[in-house]
């Protein structure tokens, strides 16, 4: 998708991708069929850059078609460079500015405790976006209002557009500030998947506050020339380099047919 748009975001997404399939796949509940189900949980994306591994998502679960990926970031396509769930099935937000997601996970969340609704909210965050006041301003809302249903799921990856999380504005301990602020914390493995279903249904069981899940993830996992490394971060392969990713992630078992890369 990034090789053919030629622009886009390449650690975030590969560092999501067991994250998103989880959700997807095993703890969400949602109908593809149905995409405005009132019954169905609630998947906002504040870091909205990561989305090509929400559409990879999207398409693999029946939103839309497979094909429609290779239209990433064009004229015209739904598939544009941050998510609008005024074009795109499955959406739930639109993103651009960071910051902003948690703020509206929370009004979501309120409103869904006020109808007595059992739907869960889960809200994908990146730990560069931390930076931003509006962040810790919904996460006291959050805590104030008993945001049972809510759960933030925190992309610990280390990196931001700038550099490494640390140099740039530190934020352990992470776990810390978000317990200080009443937030029941889980700390996991982003790639264990039965760590990452384990602690969503451990949100599911804390009745008293919302919960945070501090995912640690790699940056660019699977590809070894992109993990780690800041650079990366937005940033689209050559071909060279896209056929070399495709390689890498191939020779980890997955089953991707040759006509969908």
């Amino acid at each position: 998708m990034l090789f053919a748009a030629k622009s886009g975001h390449a650690a975030g997404p590969l560092g999501m991708a067991d994250i998103f399939a989880t959700l997807y796949f095993n703890v969400l509940r949602h109908n593809p069929e149905k995409p405005h189900w009132i019954d169905r949980d609630r998947l906002v994306v504040s870091n909205g850059h990561i989305c090509p591994v929400l559409y990879a998502s999207l398409a693999r679960a029946g939103y839309f078609p497979i094909s429609e990926l290779k239209t990433y970031r064009q004229f015209g396509s739904r598939l544009q460079g941050h998510p609008n769930h005024l074009e795109l099935p499955g959406v739930e937000n639109s993103s651009g500015p960071l910051g902003q997601g948690c703020s509206e996970a929370v009004g979501m969340a309120l409103s869904l405790k006020l109808q007595g609704s059992s739907s869960e909210v889960y809200c994908i965050a990146s730990d560069g976006e931390h930076n931003e006041g509006q962040v810790w301003e919904a996460v006291m809302s959050a805590a104030k209002y008993k945001l049972h249903n809510l759960a933030v799921i925190i992309d610990r990856n280390n990196i931001q557009i700038d550099g490494y999380t640390e140099d740039i504005m530190p934020l352990n301990s992470l776990k810390a500030k978000y317990e200080a602020f009443n937030w029941h914390v889980i700390e996991i493995d982003g790639h264990n998947f039965r760590e990452i279903i384990e602690a969503c249904e451990m949100a599911k069981a804390i009745y008293e506050k919302p919960v945070a899940i501090i995912a640690h993830t790699i940056p660019g996992k699977g590809v070894d020339f992109m993990q780690w490394k800041p650079e990366w971060h937005g940033k689209a392969p050559t071909a060279a380099e896209a056929r070399l990713a495709i390689r890498e992630l191939r020779s980890l078992g997955g089953r991707v047919k040759r006509d969908e890369d």
